[in-house]
């Protein structure tokens, strides 16, 4: 009885260290376990960075410029230490009289600037963006053991930011080249460079996107790497070890990181270098057209099953692609077989194709699929300027359904287009008006119907279904493209 008195005595006791005991201690025990799971699925670059990190280099380029007296580089930089971190302007020092030896003033090397790079052989051949060396009379690569060499532009290329420079040496740190057909969007990458000049520094995220198309050249990978002015150049790296990318660019508003960089894929910037150290140049194929994006609109009203394909906009005189007999309007939808997805694989598909070789262009045009043999020709340094026409207006006549007035091409200006027929906008009101069209458009087309003159136009147009989308190939000036529109009910 005792016992049980006792018992029950300390029975609150119990429960209460007992509850202690089940939520307390589990509960921070639960959560310990958590951050140790945590902490484990967090990557570890530290061993990476020891192994790659003496592979990346420091650019830093210079120019010859006039200077003016008392106002060189080291003052310069002293001017913006000062209004970044007081506020205010520096102390000037009084000019000091300009001495009658030495070198003149006016063809003094000055700071031009600071990128990154990295080396990929080891008798010392460096990548690194073409923007970082443009324009630099010289070319100075550090190492991180404080080595420093001054460098040979071997050649550089615009197009795809892509730059290779040569240091003479010999059994120097490699990165091992990886495969950037295989990065896969939510990977660990690290980015090394010398952002604002801070050398050898390391910063981490993911692969954002795979194949961003920019409106460049080539698609490039998009990461969330913090990347600023200065990491330019500088490798992006998976967690092999292996370089995947050229970091190129930033997405910003203010000049500064904003959580979007770019890197130029290394599949496409080693194919590149190999032609710059053969031959200085990058050697690219072309057909002559201009091209555009094919809208969900237009893809719906040629009864594609989706948006796909280059839409040719324009066919350069006397281009392969004239020779070849493709056409403005056309949609091409395969090269040598391969599907064009977007309207950015054709160029670089043509790119790559060396110059003077046939190719198959798949094409379709009002509605059947054609295949059309090309001879490549190669890429013109600077692209032909479009001439550009203008249209008289004629008296206004009444607007038909879809809000057009329009009239007969003359024969000369047939002959300037190289047209066999179409009509000319005298008014674009309404619908036509809504979607963009204005004088001086001239119809090639309606839906798959070619035009002949303004009676046959307008006759299309009167059976047109006010419910549906209607599709016109519109020309302006040397460019065509295709204008969803629907007559008004």
């Amino acid at each position: 009885m005792k016992l049980l008195q006792s018992v029950n005595r300390r029975f609150p006791a119990i429960m209460m260290a007992a509850a202690a005991l089940v939520f307390v201690p589990a509960g921070a025990g639960l959560l310990s376990e958590a951050q140790a799971q945590s902490k484990a699925a967090l990557p570890d670059f530290t061993d990476l960075v020891d192994k790659v990190g003496p592979a990346v280099v420091n650019i830093r380029t210079t120019e010859k410029q006039k200077q003016m007296q008392g106002a060189g580089p080291e003052d310069e930089e002293m001017q913006e230490f000062f209004r970044r971190f007081f506020g205010q302007p520096a102390p000037r020092q009084q000019p000091q009289p300009r001495r009658r030896q030495g070198p003149s003033q006016e063809d003094q090397q000055v700071p031009r600037g600071v990128g990154s790079g990295f080396i990929i052989s080891g008798d010392g051949f460096v990548l690194t963006n073409a923007h970082v060396v443009e324009g630099a009379d010289e070319v100075f690569v550090t190492l991180t053991d404080k080595r420093e060499f001054k460098a040979k532009i071997i050649g550089s290329d615009r197009r795809t930011d892509v730059a290779v420079v040569k240091i003479e040496g010999s059994n120097l740190p490699r990165l091992t080249i990886g495969d950037s057909s295989k990065l896969r969007v939510g990977e660990w990458v690290i980015a090394i460079g010398s952002p604002f000049g801070l050398d050898n520094t390391v910063t981490a995220g993911i692969v954002s996107a795979n194949s961003r198309d920019t409106g460049d050249y080539l698609p490039l990978i998009q990461t969330d790497v913090a990347v600023n002015p200065g990491n330019s150049g500088g490798p992006l790296i998976n967690m092999r070890g292996e370089v995947v990318g050229i970091n190129s660019q930033i997405y910003s508003r203010s000049g500064g990181y904003m959580g979007i960089s770019f890197a130029v894929p290394i599949d496409e910037a080693m194919r590149v270098s190999e032609q710059l150290k053969s031959t200085g140049r990058v050697i690219r194929g072309r057909i002559g057209v201009q091209i555009g994006e094919v809208t969900k609109d237009v893809a719906e009203s040629l009864g594609l099953p989706r948006a796909q394909g280059a839409l040719v906009a324009r066919v350069e005189p006397g281009s392969p692609a004239e020779k070849a007999g493709v056409e403005a309007g056309d949609i091409i939808t395969a090269y040598n077989g391969m599907v064009i997805d977007k309207s950015g694989d054709l160029p670089r598909m043509v790119g790559n194709t060396k110059p003077g070789s046939k190719s198959t262009l798949t094409v379709l045009r009002k509605g059947q699929k054609r295949d059309l043999s090309v001879v490549v020709a190669e890429m013109e340094t600077e692209p032909a300027s479009a001439k550009k026409k203008e249209e008289k207006a004629k008296p206004e006549q009444v607007a038909n359904a879809l809000g057009l007035v329009v009239a007969d091409l003359t024969d000369a200006q047939k002959r300037d287009l190289k047209l066999d027929g179409g009509v000319i906008v005298e008014l674009a009101e309404g619908a036509a008006g809504r979607v963009g069209l204005q004088p001086g458009d001239v119809i090639v087309r309606l839906n798959n119907t070619d035009i002949k003159d303004a009676k046959q136009f307008n006759g299309l147009v009167a059976k047109l279904d006010p419910k549906r989308n209607s599709l016109l190939l519109v020309r302006r000036g040397e460019s065509s493209q295709f204008v969803p529109i629907r007559p008004a009910q």
